[in-house]
């Protein structure tokens, strides 16, 4: 079976980005995939993470603006770190015969690797856009975003499983 790709946009939310290292370009980045695919007829599922921190429906919850949502792309809605965690997203991704993710957004960290392994978990093949993802800078006993953001490209280009692909590449090289 030939894989069916979908574009996965991971909380890239007003206040989860506000600090986000990059910023700008991650968002560009993240942007120019959202119109490659949607020329390429490719799905673009979007991912809006809530809590008690960002409350749904606030001006921090909302999609950045620079990344708007067409009509009729499926949005997730999650409470946890892992975007397939008690949400609809297997769902989603079986009514698209989607069996491939590339996947973009915020925080590296947390939801976008929760979700790289869910999704390996689960049986999806994997694209993980090494420009196209961004954290921030926590407190001094951490990595730094960067460091972060490289070590997540690093480990994720040697993880393997049977029967499934998982990449690193840049979006330039991104092919659905």
């Amino acid at each position: 079976m030939s894989p069916t790709s979908a574009l996965l946009v991971i909380d890239v939310q007003n206040d989860v980005v506000v600090n986000a290292h990059a910023r700008n370009d991650v968002v560009g980045t993240i942007a120019g995939l959202v119109d490659r695919a949607r020329n390429e007829g490719v799905p673009v599922v979007w991912v809006q993470h809530a809590d008690e921190d960002l409350p749904e429906g606030s001006a921090g919850w909302e999609i950045v603006p620079e990344l708007p949502v067409a009509e009729g792309e499926p949005i997730v809605h999650k409470r946890h770190r892992d975007s397939f965690d008690g949400t609809t997203m297997a769902d989603v991704l079986a009514d698209l015969d989607v069996n491939r993710l590339v996947i973009t957004g915020a925080q590296t960290d947390f939801c976008v690797r929760w979700t790289l392994h869910g999704a390996q978990m689960r049986g999806f093949d994997t694209v993980l856009v090494s420009d196209g993802h961004t954290t921030d800078d926590g407190d001094a006993a951490i990595p730094t975003a960067a460091q972060l953001i490289e070590h997540t490209n690093r480990y994720w280009t040697n993880q393997s499983s049977t029967g499934q692909t998982n990449r690193v590449c840049a979006a330039a090289e991104v092919v659905f």
